[in-house]
């Protein structure tokens, strides 16, 4: 399937409510305290990349790239939508955010997820492509529901 993914506004009428149902779906997986998933409004801020990744005109999902250091990215709030989970929307929008951090010369891409099996499908995701469990990274704190992961670029 060819996708489409470009810039976008999380606070877009046809994006925001994918956004508020992933930040909704990731309160009910996790413990209150390590809901670490951006609401619309701050995914919106100038620090973070937001992008989506569209088949035609429908929204298959959104991906978030935040500095982390000037040699450290950080992908935040990945999400496929439901109708395009299993389809490549996830890997090719995952391809594109390590395309976006190497160009902009990170020699280090991370990511927190949950480590329930809620979450084994974002895990292997990234596995797949590379990544493997660290240690935590910037305010991030070990736990024992938080995974941490990384991928040398």
């Amino acid at each position: 399937m060819a996708y489409a993914i470009r810039p976008d506004d999380p606070l877009r009428a046809e994006v925001a409510p994918l956004v508020e149902m992933h930040l909704a779906e990731m309160h009910r997986f996790s413990p209150a305290c390590h809901v670490h998933a951006m609401p619309a409004s701050r995914l919106a801020e100038s620090d973070i990349s937001f992008f989506t990744i569209w088949d035609g005109d429908r929204l298959a999902g959104f991906g978030a790239l935040r500095e982390v250091e000037p040699s450290h990215g950080e992908i935040k709030s990945m999400r496929a939508a439901s109708a395009y989970r299993g389809k490549g929307a996830g890997r090719a929008l995952l391809d594109h955010l390590i395309a976006e951090a190497r160009a902009r010369g990170y020699s280090r891409l991370s990511l927190e997820t949950g480590r329930t099996d809620d979450f084994r499908p974002a895990i292997s995701l990234y596995e797949r492509a590379g990544f493997s469990e660290c240690e935590p990274f910037a305010d991030y704190a070990a736990n024992d529901f938080s995974m941490c992961m990384t991928l040398r670029l």
